[in-house]
Formats: C-alpha cells, structure tokens, sequence
C-alpha cells in the first residue's frame, strides 16, 4: 500500500480532520508509536492501517474503504 491510499483510507474512515489527528496522535496499541511514527521507522502503511482498524473496531465490511 502506498502512503496515499493510506491517507485516502484514513479520510475516508475518519474525516480529513479527525484522520490526521489519529495519525499524529494515537499511540498504536500493538506497536507503541503513532501512525506517523511507525511509518517513517519503516513500517508498511498497510500494517498500521490495519493496526488502526483493530485500535478503533472499524467494522470488517470498512476496512478496504469505500468502493468507487
């Protein structure tokens, strides 16, 4: 996953707004760093998004977005 469908993937699960902040701001449960810390220690964006799912119960049927 490239970082823009995960920024897309957060917008579109939290607001531009809110999505930012989490990604700023919440400590990852599992990894014990924010998602922008975790991404540029290396981490996929994909592990983190799925990291925030499980941290925030996004339900399964959201997980991969909205369809276009």
């Amino acid at each position: 996953m490239r970082r823009t469908e995960f920024d897309r993937l957060i917008a579109g699960e939290f607001g531009a707004t809110y999505g930012s902040w989490i990604v700023e701001s919440h400590v990852l449960s599992r990894l014990g760093k924010t998602a922008e810390e975790a991404i540029e220690a290396g981490e996929e964006p994909r592990n983190v998004w799925w990291e925030l799912c499980r941290d925030f119960e996004v339900p399964e049927e959201r997980m991969l977005g909205e369809d276009d």
